[in-house]
């Protein structure tokens, strides 16, 4: 299980996670979030966050990775349902 979080203070809604993460999708606002795809998104004024359990943590390491305003951060959750 990981967790991806988006911190939408530094998003600037350049969008590059969207060509590496197809979970990354624009919001009303114009800014980075998720498309839930398998995985519990919540959502705040200051953060959206995904925890998933599949096997796609290096597409999600990717879309940070290419985050020019390092807005996105990968973790592994163990103990968590």
């Amino acid at each position: 299980m990981y967790r991806v979080t988006i911190d939408r203070e530094a998003c600037d809604g350049v969008f590059a996670c969207l060509t590496r993460d197809p979970r990354f999708v624009e919001d009303d606002d114009g800014l980075a979030t998720f498309d839930a795809d398998g995985g519990n998104v919540e959502r705040t004024d200051e953060t959206v966050v995904g925890t998933f359990e599949d096997e796609r943590v290096a597409d999600a390491e990717d879309a940070a990775a290419a985050c020019p305003f390092d807005a996105i951060t990968v973790e592994a959750v163990e103990g968590e349902p």
